[in-house]
């Protein structure tokens, strides 16, 4: 095991951060002060590790001076990095002008980690939200996008194009994480488990945040269920929890975030089956809603107190 429960790099997702400034300027444009300010916000929580989510700023597209200036601001801010986290860039959007977009933004996304140093790149296959998606109170309550069932030449171009980003990637000593994500060809264990297994590359495996599962209004697997055999593909891990009830009289379901401790899946016993399964990747704390921020921090430490006992057990 290369980490303890103090190293372990558990990084904040910045999804609660706003895309824009106050003044309406995009955080892309945006001067480093800006940065910086959201930086020392994820310091000032107890975090020393950041995950890049493209959702806030998007590293592939910055200029070679702003990704100096970047890496520079992360210095003083003495924040190490997890990963760059891309998000709803579909290698097979249905749109073949936006897919072929999209694989070019993934290989500069790879280009761009390298020079950031960071050894990690996550990217999916969900895409854009929808209307109907954006106008939900969550948007997990709305259908999204699904890729085509038992279509084997969309399958064929997933996996030649996520190949291309391994193979850039394993050039630059990066590694690519796929995250599953539902109705995707990344949305069941066994579908995660092929893609991986088909793209053939060492340095191209799993993210196994099963929450994006969890949290839908149907039927699903249990959390177990759905995490087990994805295990032993892990190299980077998003980790967030939500509540979930389902009401058999009238059919509904609820779900809802909730911190990592309280939520249906139980991470005590998640984090057990995945260092037995050999996991050793970095780690990205998520939440949605309220101060996603503190939310996240709490799951941190929570999950540094279960590792201390279960590395411990294994020394």
């Amino acid at each position: 095991m290369s980490y303890s429960a103090v190293s372990w790099p558990i990084g904040a997702a910045l999804l609660q951060f706003p895309n824009s400034t106050k003044d309406g300027l995009s955080v892309q444009d945006a001067p480093a002060r800006h940065w910086a300010s959201v930086f020392r916000e994820v310091a000032a929580a107890g975090f020393d590790h950041v995950d890049l989510t493209d959702t806030w700023l998007r590293p592939g597209d910055l200029s070679p001076e702003r990704l100096a200036e970047l890496a520079r601001t992360l210095k003083e801010a003495e924040l190490g990095l997890t990963a760059v986290t891309t998000a709803r860039r579909s290698v097979i959007d249905p749109d073949p002008d936006t897919a072929a977009a999209n694989l070019e933004y993934l290989l500069r996304t790879v280009n761009a980690a390298a020079e950031l140093g960071v050894g990690m790149v996550c990217v999916g296959l969900h895409r854009p939200l929808t209307a109907a998606q954006r106008e939900a109170v969550w948007f997990w309550h709305e259908q999204g996008g699904r890729d085509p069932d038992g279509d084997e030449q969309m399958w064929a171009l997933a996996v030649e194009r996520f190949r291309a980003v391994g193979e850039r990637a394993a050039g630059a000593g990066v590694q690519i994480s796929l995250e599953m994500y539902e109705d995707t060809y990344l949305g069941s264990p066994e579908s995660s488990v092929r893609m991986v297994r088909d793209i053939g590359l060492s340095n191209v495996g799993l993210n196994p945040d099963v929450a994006n599962v969890v949290r839908l209004h149907r039927p699903v697997a249990r959390w177990e269920e759905l995490l087990t055999p994805v295990l032993p593909y892990a190299n980077y891990w998003h980790i967030k929890n939500y509540y979930r009830d389902h009401d058999p009289v009238t059919g509904a379901y609820f779900t809802v975030p909730a911190p990592a401790e309280y939520g249906v899946i139980n991470y005590r016993q998640a984090l057990e089956l995945a260092l037995d399964a050999g996991f050793e990747g970095p780690i990205c704390v998520e939440h949605y809603g309220g101060d996603g921020l503190s939310v996240a921090a709490r799951n941190r430490d929570y999950l540094r107190t279960i590792l201390s006992v279960k590395l411990a057990d294994r020394s």
